[in-house]
Parts: C-alpha cells; structure tokens; sequence
C-alpha cells in the first residue's frame, strides 16, 4: 500500500462500531417482559425547568425480574416522574408508594411480542444504514485518493478493507437483531 495516501480505517470502524453502540443502546430500551433499569433510560422527566433523565432525579433498582423501582430524592418531583413514565410509551402504569415508584412489568402478549421484533427490526435497519453511509464517505475518499494520484492495485486493496469492515459491522447487527428478536420472542 501506498505512504503517501492513506484512508483512514480506524475512523471507518470507529464510526461504524459507534452505529452498532448506538443499536444496543436502542435494544435496551425495548421492553421484553423482564425488568431492566436501561429501559427507563430514554424517558425524561421535567425536573427543575429542563429535561432530565429519571436516573438524576432518583435511584432505579431492579428488585426483582419483573419489577423496577426508581427512589425519588425530591418528593415534590414524584408526580412529575410518575407523570414523564406514563406519557413515554413504554405500556407500564406506575404504582406510587411515598418517594417510591414502583413500575410492575407486564407479560407481553404475542401480538405485542411481534410488534417489538418489527420495531427491533427497524432499529437495525437504521443502523444498516448508517454503516452504509460510513461505507460510502470510505469509498468517496478513495475515489479522491485515485484522483490524487493512487495506483489502481492500492486503492483496490483499500477499497477491499473498507469493504470487510462494512461486511463484520453488518453481520453484526443481524447477530444482534436476531438476539434480540430470539429475546422477545421468548415466553
């Protein structure tokens, strides 16, 4: 390979493995009928005229598996957590006990089931795309690269790393989708 002109793979997978990163954190989020303190993480409560995470306006636990607790610090954020939790989408109805929000989670149905292994699909999808998009901005600087003077058989052989990086990022992202829709899926 060429001194002179180089792509910069590490960027590449970086960004890449930033978008795989970024699908887990997705993941997470999903509801699959076992407790987890991660899928609170994408509700936010209006705390002190600005949007906070419920995990800085109290103490989440996973007591046991089909129960999350959050301990509000400030009692007279209470109405304000419970209020953030049922507007969120998540299909959880918040049990009040003092400064203790007690979120019993619900067997999901089969119907309910199929939608969450839909909306992981998605995720990965979108995930998909952005490994692509990343593929694309490698493949762009090696066309300039040509431009700027690279052999055929340099660019050939970087073009051929750009492309088995997007190929393990890909698969990546089906081993855990599949995971994940294996995880949702289960009774």
């Amino acid at each position: 390979m060429s001194d002179e002109i180089e792509i910069d793979l590490d960027d590449l997978q970086r960004r890449m493995e930033g978008a795989l990163a970024s699908l887990r954190t997705e993941f997470a989020s999903l509801r699959t009928g076992r407790a987890s303190a991660s899928m609170l993480e994408p509700v936010m409560v209006e705390a002190y005229g600005q949007k906070t995470p419920i995990n800085q306006v109290g103490t989440v636990n996973v007591p046991e598996p089909r129960m999350v607790t959050i301990n509000v610090w400030d009692k007279s954020m209470v109405q304000a957590v419970e209020k953030a939790i049922r507007e969120s989408g998540l299909g959880i109805n918040p049990q009040l006990n003092g400064t203790i929000i007690m979120l019993p989670i619900p067997e999901l149905n089969e119907e309910r089931r199929r939608e969450l292994s839909k909306v992981a699909a998605q995720y990965a999808e979108h995930a998909r795309v952005a490994v692509r998009n990343v593929r694309r901005d490698g493949m762009d600087q090696l066309k300039k690269a040509l431009n700027d003077g690279m052999s055929e058989d340099d660019n050939k052989i970087w073009h051929d790393e750009v492309q088995s990086l997007t190929d393990k990022a890909i698969g990546a992202i089906d081993a855990a989708l599949e995971n994940k829709q294996e995880e949702i899926m289960q009774v």
